[in-house]
């Protein structure tokens, strides 16, 4: 089972790899496409995403979660960006077989987080199974551009590995959610101490909650990140 594991993993963090067939799409983001797409979407609508908000998907992949917010939102409020622009044309297809793609959702190949150049500022962001196969530098890049794109009382929710201490450790841990997963300080898959983003948080606009367990059926943990202000009105 740990096998398994590891090798769907690693499929889900190779987003540039050429997929043989039309359906591997959905395995390339780590499978569960149902479960996992309703699920995005009832957390959010939980936190009170609703059809007016603009929202921000972070490692979009092929629209998992997407089509469930593309369906939700009003036409044009959903924003979706990922590094593979061959997944992003997977999302596509997911979109015009959902019958949705007059929605006018905007999907952006970047690898860098080039958020700005989106144009439009944020009610909500996610970035679900993201922070999990990047090493840290690349997800401090993210976190500086979102805090950049977020309206004032706009949320940043993104999900990751925790490490249940000690802090200064250098051994993988296992988490034991739907299968056993070995996740590791230093390679793919990691896992960070949630203080390690309530010190990058230090000094800017954003504020740093830790949630912890939210039910994630692979054992990923939420954080959130609200940007300082009140929402317009």
């Amino acid at each position: 089972m740990k096998q398994l594991a590891r090798r769907a993993t690693r499929i889900a963090s190779k987003l540039g790899r050429s997929w043989p067939t039309s359906s591997d799409h959905r395995a390339a983001v780590g499978g569960m496409w149902d479960q996992m797409g309703q699920f995005q979407f009832e957390f959010l609508a939980g936190e009170g995403l609703a059809p007016e908000h603009f929202m921000l998907d972070v490692g979009c992949g092929s629209l998992r979660g997407g089509v469930y917010f593309v369906k939700h939102l009003q036409a044009g409020h959903y924003f979706g960006i990922d590094a593979s622009a061959r997944l992003l044309d997977a999302g596509r297809r997911e979109l015009e077989r959902a019958g949705i793609a007059d929605k006018r959702p905007a999907l952006v190949a970047d690898r860098n987080f080039g958020l700005a150049k989106l144009g439009q500022s944020f009610d909500f962001a996610l970035a679900q199974s993201v922070f999990s196969h990047l090493p840290f530098n690349p997800i401090a890049r993210c976190i500086t551009e979102i805090e950049r794109v977020l309206k004032p009382g706009g949320r940043f929710y993104a999900t990751f590995f925790a490490n249940p201490g000690p802090r200064l450790r250098t051994d993988a841990i296992t988490v034991t959610a739907n299968v056993p997963l070995e996740v590791y300080p230093d390679r793919d898959p990691f896992y960070y101490d949630p203080d390690l983003f309530a010190w990058l948080c230090a000094g800017s606009e954003l504020d740093f909650e830790y949630r912890g367990d939210w039910g994630h059926p692979r054992g990923q943990h939420m954080m959130v990140f609200t940007k300082r202000g009140a929402p317009a009105s």
